[in-house]
């Protein structure tokens, strides 16, 4: 089996041969897993708790082959307004729900629920339900291609600015 536990360097994705994964979102979003990759190996992801894989992302296996991730077709709903504002309203509506979203500038997708969907419908916008790839926006504090795992990444969203984190109980730790 073919081990994962990193992502690839940007600076070293000049190689041809990959091996492809194709995974759907909700694979996509865990951080370890077994799947099969498209020409048969089996692979194992195990990456830092958190982690969400994008299309066309690629990691570094523990043997130094790169693996590389497709994000494979699913059952989805596509909505399309005749308005910019009604797309606006339907994703703010979307969002208020925490539905994972992929946002284009003609459309809003999500994975498929018949009751969004009439949601959606009642805003005066336009669903298909499709067969099509599926890639939420990450969320404003994660990076895209990282998970919001590199190195660079720091909590200090807002220059000359203590910032701390308070746990459950109001303690800081930060």
């Amino acid at each position: 089996m073919i081990i994962v536990r990193e992502f690839l360097d940007e600076n070293h994705r000049h190689c041809d041969e990959v091996i492809r994964v194709e995974l759907p979102y909700d694979l996509r979003k865990r951080s370890r897993f077994r799947t099969t990759s498209l020409c048969g190996r089996e692979v194992g992801i195990q990456l830092p708790r958190g982690t969400e894989l994008h299309q066309g992302q690629r990691l570094l296996a523990d043997s130094g082959e790169h693996i590389e991730i497709i994000a494979s077709a699913e059952l989805v709903s596509t909505a399309t307004a005749t308005s910019p504002l009604h797309l606006l309203q339907a994703a703010y509506h979307l969002g208020n729900r925490h539905v994972p979203l992929q946002v284009s500038e003609h459309w809003l997708r999500y994975q498929h629920d018949h009751v969004l969907d009439d949601m959606v419908r009642g805003l005066g916008l336009v669903v298909t339900v499709e067969q099509a790839a599926f890639q939420p926006e990450s969320g404003a504090y994660h990076r895209h291609g990282d998970g919001g795992r590199s190195p660079e990444h720091d909590h200090s969203h807002e220059p000359h600015q203590e910032h701390s984190h308070k746990n459950s109980h109001g303690h800081s730790h930060g």
